[in-house]
Parts: structure tokens; C-alpha cells; sequence
């Protein structure tokens, strides 16, 4: 009797991926961003993504760890985006006031309304008591302050008398993520840009 060759008659074990893992994840993470992290159910998210219970489990984990997965990919994005901005070699006050500008534009959209940052929107609350979720939001708000403070190093001599590069940083990071909480309120565009340009003055002095 011939032996079959090892393994010839060996099938893959379940179903493989038919989805898209980053389109999943983006899809979560609205449902996250609308009702915030507890009052979201694994109900919402199987709705939200098509995919059953059996399904994210095997691709992502328990909802915690998708939550966490949607919060750490948001902090990358954000941060990548804002050091893109930084790194121009625009003039500082130009810089600032499209940072400024374009982020109250970001943070104003939303299907059901202003939802600001993804970050500050839902980890805020969950921080309290969700160490990992504190970790990540802690180190997003100090890769932001480190962002901005490099840049105000770098241009030092266009700063406002009295100003230092770390104070600039905090302040400018500051606005950054306060501009999320008062999109988050309703703020309008006009309202959310002055305080951009208040924020701009006061790194850089006022305008000419």
C-alpha cells in the first residue's frame, strides 16, 4: 500500500479572513467615539463592523482590547499628522494657525453631531479606573507637549517675550486638546478659531 505524502490531505483550520482589519477597527471605533466606551455593547459593534461575536473575538479580543486597539491607533495618527505639520519649514506663526485651524475642522465632524477627538472624547472618562487606557492617553498628551516643544525650540527667537519652548509646548498642547472638548459641547467654527488665533498671539505675540 502506498502512503499518501505527509500532509496531503490537510485542510486550514477555519474560515480565513474575508475583512478588511483596519476597515473593522475604523468602524468600531465610531461606534466608541459616538457612545463612549461603557455604554457601547458587543451588540453594537458586531452591527457597526457585520461581523458576529465568534468573529472579533478571533481578530481583536475582548471589547477592551478592541477599544484599546482603536485608542493607540488614533494616538499614531494624530501624532503623526500633527509632527508632519511641525516639520514644515513654514513660518512658526503660519504653522500654528493651520494646525490651529485644521484641527477645529477635524474635531467639528461627526454623523451625529461634533465629536472632537477620539482620544480626549472617550479615554478622559475611561482613565478613572482603566489603567491601560490612562497609560495611552498620558503618553498621546505628552507626545503632543513634546511635538510642540521641539518645534518652539527650534524657532526660539520668533517666540514672545517671556515665552520658553516648554511653556509654549504646554500651552499649545493645551489648546489642542481643549479644542476637543468645546467642539465636543457644540462650540461653533468661528468660536473654536478664535481661540486658535488668542493662541497663536500669546506663543508668538500679536500679528504685525
Amino acid at each position: 500500500m502506498v502512503q499518501k505524502e505527509a500532509g496531503a490531505e490537510r485542510r486550514p483550520r477555519g474560515r480565513p479572513r474575508s475583512f478588511d482589519p483596519d476597515e473593522v477597527l475604523d468602524k468600531a471605533r465610531a461606534v466608541f467615539w459616538n457612545l463612549g466606551y461603557a455604554a457601547t455593547s458587543l451588540d453594537d459593534l458586531a452591527a457597526a463592523t457585520g461581523l458576529n461575536r465568534p468573529s472579533l473575538y478571533a481578530a481583536f479580543g475582548d471589547k477592551h482590547a478592541l477599544y484599546l486597539a482603536a485608542l493607540a491607533r488614533s494616538a499614531k495618527e494624530a501624532t503623526t499628522a500633527l509632527g508632519a505639520a511641525l516639520a514644515t519649514e513654514l513660518p512658526l506663526r503660519v504653522v500654528l494657525q493651520a494646525i490651529f485651524d485644521r484641527t477645529v475642522e477635524i474635531y467639528r465632524r461627526g454623523e451625529e453631531g461634533q465629536r472632537g477627538c477620539f482620544l480626549i472624547g472617550t479615554a478622559v472618562t475611561q482613565a478613572v479606573d482603566d489603567p491601560e487606557a490612562r497609560a495611552l492617553l498620558g503618553a498621546y498628551v505628552a507626545e503632543t507637549d513634546r511635538l510642540f516643544r521641539e518645534r518652539f525650540e527650534r524657532d526660539r527667537a520668533t517666540l514672545a517675550a517671556g515665552v520658553s519652548p516648554a511653556g509654549a509646548g504646554a500651552m499649545a498642547s493645551g489648546v489642542f486638546h481643549t479644542l476637543a472638548v468645546r467642539a465636543r459641547t457644540g462650540a461653533g467654527e468661528a468660536e473654536l478659531k478664535a481661540i486658535g488665533l488668542a493662541a497663536t498671539d500669546m506663543i508668538c505675540g500679536p500679528k504685525p
